[in-house]
């Protein structure tokens, strides 16, 4: 089967995106043969860049080797069509062999950040009942018995970049041939699950989305509408593959397109980002708003040489001077897109011929061929007049692109999600749209925090918070910074007889990082007496954001 882009000025968008349905939404889509040995042998996936800029490529037809011993690894570890398994890596060629051979077993990725701490990471392997977990020995010690981590797990470890150990990743590709029954790719059907990606909200625990293989029709309708990625492009999307938009984008998309995608393993600095640009010649670039603030403030840049074609932005909404910067030393006006890890992108200032409009200041484009969206009015499910401001929502039976149904095992959670007819999917995000089709984003309404690209849940955080025996209560908010576009600030009631100081504020921003994530730790806290709340007990944080103005 042909896996080549088909656009061209003279095919319909709406035709192509029937032609992705018809390609994975099928009763017997098999993700190996659609991500990977469709594919030539000897194209390129991937081009992995180590630190200090040396690279290797890796083929289809490694891919499809290594993938295939992988699998029948897992075979033997008892992993079945439908199990969990996780992953804890970086960047690297191990990540992408371990990625192919779930997916070749027919078994779920669940994704695990690399800043997670054991407390975050234990609860999305409970939650997924994940049998196997794959991580990088740098991150092994975070799987170590603890007060989070049961000493008698359920799963099983395999181990990438350490080949000393029986169990690990490349003791078992030397164990295997690849010709096992265990190796043989597993069809699944449109319906069938590639992935579980798990995303905080404001109040419990993180919700899991569950990524069908038809999902990649959205996602290669992407990469051609939105991102425009074409066969003589050097594409680079600098996100993390433990969130959407680097798992949809920096790895399924392109697998599903047959196009070469750099993943750089090492982590992010603006001196490194610009070598890998002029080393690599990047002509088509996609990162969060951060990534460009970064390199506009770093003193010691220099664009020359630097020759991009496209650039492209999602996870937070742009401001204004990263655009005329960008127009100004990259020689290329950055595009904003929206999207959630629920449904992947779907209103975006597209990139390709023929789909492609003038940039609105302010705004985040337009609806993507495949997609309808629509502004609701707030107080009921009807779409409200250009310019009015309401809920962003996508209209279910007109974009057959949607492949989102419902957060697994929480249909109260769902139902929040959809219209009681279900007509409409809600995306908890408030906007306008202006008689063009123009969307421009206003505010969140369920107060995730969005730094760097990153969705954080402030209830993930306070929950943390409230371990010091010195906390009684605590509430995070996000607040604006120019380099991240959030940071967390924590509002704090402390116990009786306790008090506050700039010890204990190291204490507690250690803490987060400790028990949550690296990333996530509020950059001020400030010790209150109470905490707004309704009269129901719930924390008001917009007063929190209002009195912080």
């Amino acid at each position: 089967m042909s896996t080549e882009l088909s656009t061209t000025p003279n095919t319909a968008p709406e035709a192509r995106v029937a032609e992705l349905l018809a390609r994975f939404d099928t009763p017997d889509a098999c993700a190996a043969d659609l991500l990977c040995d469709g594919h030539p042998a000897d194209a390129v996936a991937f081009t992995v860049v180590e630190p200090d800029l040396s690279s290797q490529d890796i083929t289809y037809g490694r891919l499809r080797r290594d993938s295939a011993k992988f699998a029948a690894a897992l075979a033997d570890l008892g992993v079945a069509p439908g199990d969990a398994v996780a992953v804890l890596m970086g960047k690297s060629a191990d990540l992408v062999v371990a990625l192919l051979g779930i997916w070749r077993r027919g078994a779920v990725h669940v994704p695990l950040f690399t800043a997670f701490a054991p407390p975050a990471i234990a609860l999305r392997l409970q939650a997924s009942g994940a049998k196997v977990v794959v991580v990088d020995a740098d991150q092994r010690a975070k799987l170590a018995p603890s007060e989070d981590i049961p000493a008698d797990a359920p799963w099983r470890t395999i181990v990438a970049g350490d080949s000393a150990d029986e169990q690990s990743l490349t003791a078992l590709l030397d164990r295997y041939t690849g010709d096992e029954p265990g190796g043989q790719a597993v069809p699944l059907g449109g319906d069938g699950l590639l992935v579980q990606l798990f995303t905080s909200g404001t109040t419990g625990t993180p919700k899991g989305v569950p990524v069908p293989i038809r999902a990649l029709a959205s996602f290669q309708a992407y990469l051609e509408f939105g991102l425009d990625v074409r066969a003589d492009d050097v594409f680079w999307n600098a996100a993390d593959p433990g969130w959407a938009y680097g798992l949809y984008y920096a790895i399924l998309g392109p697998l599903a397109a047959g196009r070469r995608s750099i993943l750089l393993h090492a982590g992010f600095s603006p001196a490194r980002t610009w070598q890998v640009m002029r080393e690599f010649g990047v002509t088509n670039f996609a990162a969060a708003p951060t990534v460009y603030r970064s390199l506009r403030t770093d003193t010691s840049a220099d664009p020359a040489g630097i020759r991009l074609r496209r650039a492209s932005s999602a996870g937070e909404p742009l401001t204004p001077e990263v655009v005329s910067w960008s127009e100004r030393e990259l020689g290329v006006t950055v595009r904003d897109h929206y999207g959630q890890t629920e449904h992947g992108m779907m209103i975006v200032n597209a990139w390709a011929d023929g789909v492609r409009d003038e940039i609105k200041p302010g705004s985040m484009g337009a609806a993507l061929p495949g997609w309808s969206a629509e502004v609701l009015y707030d107080d009921r499910d009807d779409p409200a007049p250009a310019g009015t401001a309401g809920r962003i929502a996508i209209e279910v039976a007109t974009s057959p692109l949607m492949w989102f149904t419902g957060y697994t095992g929480a249909p109260e959670k769902t139902a929040e999600r959809f219209t009681a007819d279900g007509r409409w999917y809600v995306t908890g995000d408030a906007g306008s749209r202006d008689a063009d089709g123009a969307f421009f984003f206003s505010s969140r309404d369920d107060d995730v925090i969005i730094m760097a690209g990153y969705r954080i849940g402030p209830f993930d955080v306070e929950s943390v918070l409230v371990q010091h025996e010195s906390v009684a209560e605590a509430a995070v908010i996000g607040v604006p910074d120019e380099l991240r576009g959030e940071v967390l600030e924590a509002f704090v009631v402390l116990r009786p007889g306790a008090s506050g100081g700039d010890e204990l504020v190291t204490e507690l921003q250690q803490l987060v990082k400790r028990k949550f994530a690296a990333h996530a730790y509020p950059r001020s806290v400030h010790f209150v007496e109470q905490l707004p709340k309704t009269p129901s007990g719930k924390i008001q944080r917009f007063v929190l954001r209002q009195q912080r103005r």
